[in-house]
């Protein structure tokens, strides 16, 4: 795992004036290749029914995602970046927290694969499944002169 914080506490703090603090994203734990979150299902979230927005979901997939990328490599020479996502949305939620579960299926130089398990925190129930492909970049070096 990279050398920096994982505190849950500190993790979140990198989201000040993101779309993760916007929809009340928050990251509750962290593990060697894992990262677990909740978003509220509210007015923020919701899409005109009243249900959960699929791309809320989405937003929570990438945010997980991306974060537990980060923390496989070294943020000084590398970044982690979207390449491509996918997700299954299996049941509408209204109210409450949803709980999203990212897992590492593998993690290499240049490239990163997530699943994301997205569930109702009330009930359990699976609502939604995502896979995220993460691009591992390398960082322009500031030794570099600019063109």
């Amino acid at each position: 795992m990279a050398q920096f914080p994982t505190d849950p506490a500190q993790i979140n703090a990198w989201a000040k004036n993101t779309l993760g603090e916007h929809l009340g994203i928050e990251i509750t734990a962290v593990g060697e290749r894992t990262i677990t979150g909740r978003m509220p299902v509210d007015h923020r979230t919701h899409q005109p029914m009243g249900l959960l927005h699929g791309g809320a979901s989405v937003a929570l997939a990438e945010t997980l995602g991306s974060i537990g990328a980060t923390l496989q490599v070294d943020i000084r020479k590398k970044a982690c970046v979207g390449l491509e996502i996918n997700a299954n949305h299996l049941k509408g939620v209204k109210s409450g927290y949803v709980v999203g579960h990212a897992t590492a299926l593998h993690v290499g130089r240049s490239t990163q694969v997530w699943e994301i398990r997205i569930t109702h925190e009330e009930t359990g129930a699976l609502v939604c499944i995502s896979r995220i492909t993460m691009a591992v970049v390398d960082l322009p070096s500031a030794a570099q002169p600019q063109a």
